[in-house]
């Protein structure tokens, strides 16, 4: 829940695959969050949701449950950070899924970026994923956090070895994420958006 005048962020982590260093970086990134004073954090890990490729009307039973879990989470969200890997040069199936399986969720409020991949650090996820997202109604924000060859630079808690440039590129996300999400807040609790 929000506290006073603090907004909501969920910080998603959008790897499910198997030896996956994501919920690293979301630890490390959700520690930093939870360290601005704008923001109170909800860690979103999609390896807890078996969301499934096929979008349907009528879902199975396990699906259903699954989304009614899930969707309360985004929707009580005043804005989001995608952690990301780049995999073949975009993001993951499962960050797909679990977008295509929302809209107005997404609508109206901010989305940040942290990314992980080899030289280009999981740029070209991001870029792919703002196309996305600007289809949903969503606001992207500028800047980004991206880390090239990430692997060994974190301990499993989400401890990052050298910080100092991230934690930096971190709190610059965080205070363009929080005047876009109080923005957009005040703006939807005046006027409904409408797609």
């Amino acid at each position: 829940m929000t506290t006073g005048n603090r907004l909501r962020v969920a910080v998603i982590i959008g790897s499910v695959r198997k030896g996956r260093i994501g919920p690293s970086v979301a630890k490390w990134f959700a520690a930093q969050a939870a360290e601005h004073e704008g923001f109170d954090v909800d860690l979103v890990d999609l390896a807890d949701y078996d969301l499934p490729a096929m979008l349907t009307d009528d879902p199975a039973p396990e699906v259903r449950a699954a989304l009614s879990e899930f969707t309360p989470r985004l929707a009580s969200a005043d804005a989001f950070v995608v952690v990301t890997p780049e995999y073949n040069h975009s993001y993951p199936a499962s960050l797909k899924c679990a977008i295509d399986w929302h809209f107005t969720e997404w609508q109206a409020k901010p989305i940040g970026f942290v990314s992980y991949g080899g030289l280009s650090g999981g740029t070209r996820a991001v870029e792919h994923l703002r196309q996305v997202f600007a289809e949903l109604h969503a606001v992207t924000v500028r800047e980004t956090v991206g880390f090239s060859g990430p692997w060994g630079r974190f301990t499993e808690d989400g401890t990052l070895t050298d910080p100092a440039e991230a934690n930096v590129a971190a709190k610059t996300l965080l205070d363009q994420l929080a005047w876009w999400g109080d923005a957009l807040k005040q703006s939807r609790e005046r006027v409904p958006y409408r797609a």
